[in-house]
């Protein structure tokens, strides 16, 4: 049964409304000890995402209310031209509005999607968190690194009973023949004899794809060759 982001995601979203002013926003991050909150329209659909980062953009740049020259640090910098936000962070500082202060659009990600889905997300766009939405855009969740991580908590009995039932029946026994699975730690050992060697790849990649796998260590032996290897062959220029 493959794990999906609606099974591990928090089901508590706090919102901000598109004109909600800042003052309204730093009350809702600081009163419900949140980093950052989707930004909702009229129809309560996800437009954005509004940060403790995008409010700070009023410090961090005070100096040039009065008058004063302020330039981010080279590494600042840096980091905003890799993620796109070079010239955000001044017009954030001048913006009084969830709208003119959030990130947009919002990464988002559907309550059925596959947790390796939402993992490759998070690293593409360099995010700690993705917005769960419903097939109308509005919000149903919030899943981040740490609710990605509570597969590896997995008990390593249902961690083996997902691999035991990913491998064909008929090429699994464990007495004393056929292919053997154990887990400890979330590092599962095949080990035993299968019928193929295709069946014992099959078992291997079974347990691979397995969410919350930590490693997959193989001690298998087939009676039967059945994986054909095609000869390399190097055309002569």
């Amino acid at each position: 049964m493959r794990t999906t982001v609606k099974d591990v995601m928090t089901t508590r979203v706090t919102t901000v409304r598109e004109h909600a002013p800042f003052r309204d926003i730093a009350e809702v991050l600081v009163t419900n000890g949140i980093s950052a909150a989707p930004v909702v329209d009229g129809d309560d659909r996800v437009i954005g995402v509004v940060s403790e980062g995008d409010l700070m953009r009023k410090e961090e740049f005070r100096e040039q209310y009065s008058g004063e020259s302020y330039r981010p640090s080279r590494r600042s910098q840096l980091r905003r031209w890799i993620t796109g936000q070079h010239e955000a962070g001044e017009r954030k500082a001048a913006e009084n509005t969830a709208a003119g202060l959030m990130d947009a659009p919002a990464v988002t990600v559907s309550p059925f999607a596959s947790i390796s889905r939402a993992a490759r997300l998070m690293d593409e766009h360099g995010v700690k968190r993705l917005i769960v939405v419903d097939d109308q855009g509005r919000p149903s969740g919030i899943v981040s690194r740490r609710d990605l991580l509570k597969m590896y908590l997995r008990d390593d009995d249902e961690t083996r009973r997902r691999v035991v039932e990913g491998i064909p029946s008929h090429a699994r026994w464990d007495d004393r023949d056929g292919i053997i699975v154990e887990v400890h730690d979330g590092i599962v050992t095949l080990s035993g004899q299968a019928g193929r060697r295709s069946e014992a790849k099959t078992a291997v990649q079974t347990a691979q794809r397995v969410e919350g796998v930590v490693d997959v260590h193989e001690a298998l032996s087939w009676r039967e060759d059945d994986v054909v290897t095609l000869p390399v062959t190097w055309d002569r220029p």
